[in-house]
C-alpha cells in the first residue's frame, strides 16, 4: 500500500495545501486544495474518498474534482463520511446554489457521486485495504482513520481533534502500527484557542501521544502557517525518546 500526502497544512500560501492524502491511486482521504496539484487521469482513477470531518479546508476541493473529471467517471465516485458530515454537503455545497448536486447528474439513475454514510467503529473494505473509522474530538462531528493493507502494513491518521481517549484507545486494541499521522494545529502560545476550536497544540498532542502503546514514527500535520518550526520544536522537545517528523507535501510512503 502507497500512501502519498498531497496536502498536509492547516492553511494555504506558496507551496501550502489544505489535508487530502491518497491511497494507492483510487483511494482520497480526506479532499483539501492538495487535490488540485493531481492530473486529470490522476483524478479520474479515484474510487473511493474519504471524509474526516466537514470543515471547508477538508472538503474543499471535491466539488471542484468531480466537475473536472465529469466526462470520464463511470461508476459514480464513492463519498464515505459521517451522516452529519454528509449531511453539511448535501445541504450547503451540492445544492444548486453553491456547487451541482452531482448525486443526481448526469440523472439521478446514474450519477457521478454517491453519498455512503459510515459510522464510527465500523470498517470498510476496499479491495483488501481495511479502512476504520475512528471517533474523535473536534467542534463538529469527526473521525480518524486506521487503513491496513492487505499484507498488514498499517497507518492512521487522527484527522482534527482534541485531547481525547478513543482515538489512542481504537490504535492501541490492534497488535501494530506502522505510521502515524496526527495533526499539531497551534503552538503552545495557543492553547487557550486550541481548546476553544478544540485542536492540539504542543503541549495537549504530548500528553495524549503517551497514551499509544506503539511506537510508529510521527508525523505532524495540519501546523497553522507560519508557526511550523516552532511547533515542531515544542513538539520535539516534550516528546524526547520518539520518532517525531514534520509532515511534508509530496511525502511517500510505503506500507
Amino acid at each position: 500500500m502507497n500512501l502519498r500526502v498531497l496536502g498536509c497544512s492547516g492553511g494555504i500560501g506558496l507551496e501550502r495545501r489544505t489535508t487530502s492524502f491518497l491511497v494507492d491511486t483510487d483511494i482520497l482521504i480526506d479532499s483539501g486544495s492538495g487535490v488540485g496539484d493531481l492530473s486529470l487521469d490522476e483524478m479520474a482513477a479515484i474510487r473511493h474518498v474519504f471524509l474526516t470531518h466537514s470543515h471547508l479546508d477538508h472538503i474543499t476541493f471535491l466539488p471542484l474534482m468531480v466537475d473536472s473529471i465529469f466526462d470520464r467517471i463511470g461508476p459514480p465516485v464513492v463519498v464515505h463520511a459521517q451522516p452529519k458530515t454528509l449531511k453539511v454537503l448535501q445541504d450547503h455545497i451540492f445544492n444548486w446554489d453553491i456547487w451541482p448536486d452531482f448525486a443526481k447528474l448526469p440523472t439521478p439513475e446514474k450519477p457521478v457521486m454517491c453519498y455512503e454514510e459510515m459510522l464510527p467503529g465500523t470498517v470498510t473494505n476496499i479491495q483488501g485495504r481495511v479502512i476504520e473509522m475512528i471517533p474523535v474530538n473536534h467542534i463538529v462531528p469527526a473521525v480518524g482513520y486506521r487503513v491496513e493493507a492487505a499484507k498488514g502494513g498499517s497507518f492512521a491518521f487522527s484527522g482534527d481533534t482534541a485531547t481525547n481517549d478513543t482515538f489512542w484507545e481504537a490504535l492501541n486494541k490492534h497488535d501494530s502500527l506502522d505510521l502515524l499521522i496526527v495533526e499539531a494545529a497551534f503552538g503552545n502560545k495557543d492553547e487557550e484557542l486550541s481548546i476553544k476550536a478544540r485542536h492540539y497544540c504542543s503541549k495537549t498532542l504530548a500528553a495524549d501521544v503517551v497514551k499509544l502503546r506503539h511506537r510508529p514514527p510521527i508525523y505532524l500535520s495540519h501546523t497553522k502557517p507560519g508557526e511550523e518550526a516552532t511547533i515542531f520544536n515544542e513538539c520535539t522537545q516534550l516528546l524526547t525518546g520518539w520518532n517525531l517528523n514534520a509532515l511534508k507535501g509530496n511525502d511517500l510512503f510505503e506500507l
